[in-house]
């Protein structure tokens, strides 16, 4: 039941500027009602049955606390497979980032849990050895997320700063990147998400959320694109690493990610 997934959704002209400026938009009513719940219970069963951290949330990390994090889905749902799939998140992705294709890096739900913790301040290319800034993140909410419910932060025109790269998720990522770009006259972009809203950030903008103070969980699901012709870079930390060995097995330094994990899903 593919509903609207593969359908086109329109980028102007002036958003694609916006994105280049800002290093992320938020777009409207891109899937519908309909999609979000057909895929999403789909997406949320398979979070919480093969979550891993078990430990009650006072006990946990700062990072543990942020969310629930089940990666690469789609290997393990049919269903999810065909979200994963889809080629109208794919082409917008590749239309923002201005590539002729994209591929999938990996996925990522993430279930902030009632009274889950903020998601510290941070870029995600931290954790990709990917060579070029051509990778780009959909988040996508499962349900409506209002300010209670801790909806993704940006700050706008940050994937030009490159102080704070070298910082994971963490109490001092949180502290020393968000002291940094507020200091450096960064604007935090924040705001509740409609139903059907869908953010896209580059790699190297730097964003965060708020607690979840409501009573009902966060569900959000991402796919995480690159350029179609990305190359795999030799891994700056261990985290990169670890990231080669799990999301590009395989793959080659200096050559194009082109593994059975990495399948290019939309070409124009």
């Amino acid at each position: 039941m593919n509903i609207d997934l593969d359908a086109h959704y329109a980028i102007s002209d002036e958003a694609i500027a916006q994105f280049a400026r800002d290093g992320f938009i938020k777009l409207k009513n891109v899937l519908s009602a309909e999609t979000l719940k057909y895929y999403g219970d789909e997406i949320t069963r398979l979070t919480i049955a093969l979550n891993t951290q078990h430990l009650p949330l006072e006990e946990r990390s700062t990072y543990d606390k942020a969310f629930l994090q089940v990666m690469n889905l789609w290997t393990s749902s049919e269903l999810v497979k065909e979200f994963v799939m889809g080629k109208c998140l794919a082409r917008i992705a590749a239309e923002l980032l201005q590539v002729n294709g994209v591929r999938l890096y990996h996925d990522q739900a993430l279930y902030k849990e009632p009274n889950g913790g903020i998601t510290p301040a941070h870029a995600d290319q931290y954790y990709w050895p990917l060579a070029s800034d051509r990778c780009i993140t959909a988040w996508i909410p499962l349900q409506t997320v209002p300010q209670s419910m801790g909806p993704l932060e940006f700050f706008a025109k940050s994937h030009l700063w490159s102080s704070g790269r070298d910082l994971g998720i963490s109490d001092e990522s949180e502290k020393r990147i968000t002291s940094d770009m507020l200091s450096n006259g960064f604007e935090l972009k924040s705001g509740a998400f409609d139903l059907g809203d869908v953010s896209f950030h580059l790699g190297w903008t730097f964003h965060r959320a708020g607690a979840n103070v409501s009573s009902n969980p966060r569900s959000v699901m991402t796919i995480i694109y690159m350029d179609s012709e990305m190359l795999l870079k030799e891994p700056s930390n261990e985290v990169q690493k670890g990231d080669w060995a799990q999301w590009c097995p395989g793959a080659e330094v200096g050559k194009v990610i082109q593994t059975p994990l990495n399948p290019v899903i939309y070409q124009s």
